[in-house]
């Protein structure tokens, strides 16, 4: 299934898989505290979630129905068709053009390829 949401709706689900389950009055606290805004903005916002059934919202305890994992990937794949295509290489090599890996880093690059390489074979 797609899943398309906008920043404002990713910054709420952040927040929400992080805490889950939770009352919807606190999840206006937090995110009043963390965002700066209004338990309107929250509200509308949960509602949307909801639509896409994204969230639950039943006796005033809201629950993530799609994980965060689920939501990168989406986002990972959509980004990559947007800018670059869906190519991989095309984005990481511009990506490293400007920044340097750490040999740890490359490390796990490299670890995380061979095991994508050998669930495809």
């Amino acid at each position: 299934m797609d899943y398309h949401i906008n920043e404002s709706e990713y910054r709420l689900m952040d927040i929400l898989w992080d805490v889950q389950p939770i009352n919807s009055m606190e999840l206006v606290g937090l995110c009043r505290e963390q965002l700066g805004w209004k338990k309107s903005t929250t509200y509308t916002i949960l509602r949307n979630l909801g639509e896409k059934q994204i969230v639950r919202n039943e006796n005033a305890v809201v629950q993530a129905l799609v994980s965060r994992d689920e939501i990168q990937r989406q986002e990972s794949r959509d980004f990559l068709k947007k800018k670059f295509r869906g190519s991989l290489p095309a984005f990481l090599a511009a990506f490293l053009q400007e920044e340097k890996l750490t040999k740890q880093e490359a490390e796990e690059l490299q670890a995380l390829i061979n095991q994508a390489s050998e669930e495809k074979e």
